[in-house]
């Protein structure tokens, strides 16, 4: 062994050599190492998304039931792939009369075959796989283990209630472990989240917090039972308000 490798290597048993009693103390171990240049920032960044993974839910980072791009068991293969087009997703729940009833996941390369020979008869019931229903509670790190040995890629997450609360996928999942994935249909994102016109009009993301919205517009809207705009406008509305 190398004196360079034999160095480090007696350093890495220095920092091991107390076993940490908590995960606070494994992190600022880790920490330390990655200032010793013993590991470096993508590595310990995504050591500390594994540990994060471990005490995070599904509720944590679903996609909300509102926002939620759903195809409907009825539409018709041009009103599907109008859909796919404009949201650039891969996979879509297909649901019946209401969002609560999810009949299964259409794949946008299932489509294929349809327009492949679009002479024969078109039924959304023979493309849609199986629906992975998982409740909100758990765990990333069961989620993620649980879709690598079904190969499924999409879950819908369901409530205490049986309600449908959203979905999540796998990418979802591994960006909490090595940070943000980004792709030819993604976009960068206006992060501010309330923007001022003229006229004292405005403009305000849905998910921005209620908190935030209540400073900027000196306000005092409740929080207690919804965190952001958006949640504060499905209730008051009771359904999801079209643009305008």
């Amino acid at each position: 062994m190398s004196n360079k490798k034999f160095n480090i290597f007696h350093k890495l048993l220095n920092f091991f050599k107390k076993t940490p009693s908590t995960r606070e103390a494994l992190i600022e171990i880790l920490r330390n190492a990655e200032n010793n240049s013993l590991l470096d920032a993508d590595a310990l960044l995504m050591i500390e998304g594994a540990l994060h993974v471990s005490e995070t839910h599904v509720r944590d980072i679903m996609v909300p039931r509102v926002q939620m791009i759903i195809i409907d068991n009825k539409a018709k293969p041009e009103e599907i792939l109008s859909s796919v087009v404009e949201s650039g997703h891969s996979r879509f729940p297909v649901i019946g009369d209401t969002n609560d009833e999810i009949f299964g996941i259409l794949l946008a390369k299932d489509l294929l075959n349809y327009y492949a020979d679009p002479k024969k008869d078109f039924d959304i019931k023979d493309m849609m796989r199986p629906t992975v229903f998982v409740p909100e509670s758990k765990r990333l790190n069961v989620l993620l283990r649980e879709f690598r040995m079904s190969r499924n890629h999409m879950a819908i997450i369901i409530d205490e209630y049986n309600g449908v609360a959203g979905l999540v996928t796998i990418e979802d999942v591994i960006e909490e472990i090595i940070g943000e994935i980004e792709d030819e249909h993604d976009h960068e994102d206006n992060e501010i989240n309330i923007n001022t016109h003229d006229n004292n009009r405005y403009t305000v993301k849905a998910l921005t917090p209620i908190s935030e919205f209540n400073k900027f517009f000196n306000s005092k809207v409740q929080d207690n039972e919804y965190d952001t705009v958006g949640g504060f406008v499905i209730n008051t509305f009771g359904y999801l308000p079209k643009r305008g």
